[in-house]
């Protein structure tokens, strides 16, 4: 585990002594030129503070919406985000790759 996946990790431990609901995302697939590798976390607590990263900025606002979601209903959630003509105005990658998050709650 690297040193940003363990600081992470702490603050998600933070949170929950806090009684804080928390997601994590966590990119499980790459495609092309995608800015964050496989494995790589974004936590976010029931306040909607956040650490971490899923693709350097891109998607971060699309995956903490849904994170939110998934602390509300606890259905983790398997999300796609890259350049298609559904999405190329609401959400998607400006480097041109595509990644895949996995968005669960921590309990």
């Amino acid at each position: 585990m690297d040193i940003e996946s363990s600081q992470i990790l702490q603050q998600v431990r933070q949170w929950r002594d806090l009684g804080r609901g928390v997601a994590l995302a966590t990119v499980v697939r790459t495609w092309g030129s995608s800015p964050r590798p496989a494995g790589s976390h974004l936590a976010v607590d029931s306040t909607g503070q956040f650490v971490g990263s899923v693709s350097g900025g891109c998607i971060e606002a699309a995956v903490i919406h849904e994170a939110q979601a998934v602390m509300r209903d606890g259905q983790p959630r398997r999300l796609q985000f890259g350049v298609s003509d559904e999405q190329a105005w609401q959400v998607g990658l400006a480097c041109g790759g595509q990644v895949e998050v996995f968005v669960e709650r921590v309990e």
